[in-house]
């Protein structure tokens, strides 16, 4: 007999873990290749993991509700045959790393510790004490012209009864003019400077009291969603990456509009599908991206990767108000048949939780309709590790200026906003600007005798 690892695979684009929701098997069943053994959640997809092997489930590495991360050993399965080593050599993840690695990484730690006091200590020799200081507290008694002799007169209440922050402020309080305390205070260095001094010149973020809301009475209490919780950070996490910019157009869809309630009838009674204004928006995007080639890329360090392929995601609403992103992958080589298709098909399974792990993955670009919700225009939060979002607004029809020329004239039009969100860090107006243009000019130059 040998034994097989099953571990959990990636599960869509960015997603480094997920959420081990039930088991299929228990321990002792026998499983057929392809078989699904356990659900796995993530804040992309809600997945069953198939065995890649026929076998007897013989151990369950994690139970319900645990966080399983990419490519941790998740059930191991006892294949029929000669043998008894097991087929998966590599063991890349550990649940727990060994008692050898906890204090090497101790070790690590301690020394690049060190090595940043010793590189950040200020210029004032507090060296020459017996006593340790951190360059936090050793700034703090620099810039408040306290003395080596001073400092150690300081009572710590700290590890091992190191002066902390908190301890040097107490300090500099009790010793202000009309302090009760008395404090030895020996000759100064410098001048002593104003609490908001000492303020500024602390470093790192404070650490803040979490706050508490009490419901009143009458109110409700509704806890976010696992799936909540996870889209939470994940839009948290890309304001606190790309520097967000925006770029608004505003577009003219009259031919769009005429066409499309022209050829819908005869759309769906041939294919089967509803032609619905989303496919034909991807199009233009798709395109806009085959000539901006530079909007369709990735920030990984110093380096941007430029994609080989368009994978366009569109942002879709479930029925419990959380979002997901199936993945249309090689966009700009499906015609608008194949797009509409495309597009049908995802919006279903997404919505009705059918989606697979690797069509949630891989997305190069973003589009999100804003106007379905009779939004005119959003400003979408950056789907990472891409660039660029863009928000489609509401179609209405307005008064408008048309040019014509015998001159001027006042019609009635169909016209609707793009809102382009993208990554300033590498993407500068001029570019994403030109790049929302592009999606216009093509959506406004739209023929009109296009055939399907």
């Amino acid at each position: 007999m040998s034994k097989f690892e099953l571990k959990l695979p990636q599960m869509g684009e960015s997603v480094a873990e997920g959420t081990l929701t039930s088991w299929l098997k228990e321990v002792g069943e026998a499983i057929e290749m392809d078989e699904a053994v356990f659900e796995i959640a993530t804040d992309k997809v809600d997945s069953e993991v198939p065995s890649e092997v026929e076998g007897v489930l013989v151990e369950k590495c994690f139970q319900v509700d645990e966080v399983v991360k990419v490519g941790q050993t998740v059930a191991i399965i006892e294949i029929k045959g000669e043998g008894s080593d097991p087929i998966d050599t590599e063991k890349t993840d550990q649940s727990e790393p060994s008692m050898e690695m906890q204090q090497t990484v101790s070790t690590l730690e301690t020394d690049m510790i060190r090595a940043k006091e010793t590189v950040a200590a200020p210029s004032a020799d507090y060296g020459s004490s017996n006593k340790f200081y951190s360059p936090l507290v050793r700034n703090i008694a620099e810039k408040e012209g306290i003395s080596v002799a001073q400092l150690d007169t300081i009572s710590g209440t700290g590890q091992d009864g190191r002066v902390t922050k908190n301890d040097i402020l107490t300090y500099l309080e009790q010793r202000k003019p009309g302090s009760n305390t008395s404090i030895p205070d020996p000759p100064k260095i410098g001048t002593v400077q104003q609490n908001a001094s000492v303020d500024s010149i602390i470093s790192g973020p404070e650490v803040e009291e979490e706050v508490k809301i009490q419901p009143n009475i009458g109110d409700e209490v509704i806890p976010l969603t696992r799936m909540g919780k996870l889209i939470a950070q994940h839009m948290t996490d890309s304001l606190a990456t790309s520097a967000h910019v925006q770029s608004f157009v505003e577009v003219d869809v009259t031919n769009v509009v005429n066409w499309r309630n022209k050829v819908k009838a005869d759309f769906e009674k041939r294919e089967g599908e509803k032609l619905t204004f989303t496919p034909i928006f991807m199009e233009a995007v798709a395109k806009a991206l085959k000539k901006f080639p530079l909007i369709n890329i990735s920030l990984v360090g110093d380096k941007v990767i430029k994609k080989k392929n368009i994978n366009i995601g569109m942002a879709t609403a479930l029925p419990d108000g959380n979002l997901i992103v199936p993945v249309i992958k090689n966009a700009d080589q499906l015609n608008l048949v194949g797009m509409a298709k495309a597009v049908n098909d995802l919006a279903l399974r997404a919505r009705t939780n059918t989606l697979k792990p690797e069509e949630v993955k891989d997305g190069t670009y973003t589009v999100t309709n804003v106007g379905s919700f009779g939004s005119i225009f959003g400003t979408p939060i950056i789907n990472q590790p891409q660039v660029g979002i863009l928000a489609l607004g509401a179609i209405r029809k307005i008064p408008a200026v048309i040019e014509t020329y015998e001159g001027d004239l006042i019609g009635i039009r169909s016209k609707m906003f793009l809102s382009h969100s993208y990554d300033h860090r590498v993407v500068n107006g001029a570019l994403g600007g030109l790049f929302a243009k592009a999606v216009a000019d093509y959506l406004e130059a739209w023929d009109m005798d296009r055939e399907l």
